[in-house]
């Protein structure tokens, strides 16, 4: 696929991103989508399909990108599994500044519970990352670097708990943390590194014999 035809796509993707994390992907329409991108309804459908197509294509390049990430990082001969492990809470945390568009049409998506063809496309591609990631703490496990009683699946769960606890409720968080979760600035400069230290500190404790 040429260049032209690659940033238009890209182009479609970042519309369709932002529409369906204001409006759901019941709100959202490729209506709505085509006009905000400025491409006709001809061009959308060639490209995608279908509105369920445009959908699992934004999530899937997101996904995609991350997972490249974790497959080279886990294959990494030269790191230790904690080091791994702490690269990806590292990359992990950066996703959620700059992607927090993103974080809030998944979480969405996730809590609206449907059982569908597309829900469980959905869960296939999130899932992805999350062995990915399970699979860095059960290779620490089985070769003696963390403690042989962790429960991998828990640990996942805090990682994801977290981050959609605190990005996915801002009135409570804001409240809890005592600045305003939603500020771009706040979330990069004190959220951030705040979540790094935690997850680090924590997982140290928990995971390293």
């Amino acid at each position: 696929m040429d260049k032209d035809k690659i940033d238009k796509k890209d182009h479609i993707l970042d519309v369709a991103e932002r529409v369906f994390s204001d409006h759901g992907f019941d709100g959202a329409s490729t209506r709505m989508i085509s006009g905000e991108a400025g491409v006709n309804m001809a061009m959308l459908n060639y490209y995608f399909g279908s509105k369920e197509g445009l959908f699992l294509a934004v999530i899937g390049r997101k996904i995609s990108s991350f997972k490249d990430l974790l497959v080279t990082i886990s294959g990494d001969n030269t790191m230790t599994q904690w080091q791994k492990v702490v690269k990806y809470i590292d990359l992990y945390s950066e996703k959620i500044v700059s992607n927090n568009c993103f974080q809030k049409l998944i979480y969405h998506e996730m809590t609206m519970n449907r059982r569908s063809e597309l829900a469980d496309s959905v869960r296939e591609i999130l899932m992805q990352n999350v062995n990915e990631f399970r699979k860095i703490i059960q290779d620490g496990i089985d070769n003696g670097e963390f403690k042989k009683d962790i429960d991998t699946h828990m640990v996942t769960a805090t990682i994801y708990g977290t981050k959609n606890y605190v990005v996915n409720m801002p009135l409570m968080t804001s409240a809890l943390f005592g600045y305003d979760i939603q500020d771009d600035k706040i979330l990069e400069e004190q959220f951030k590194p705040r979540m790094k230290s935690y997850m680090t500190n924590l997982l140290k404790c928990y995971l390293l014999n």
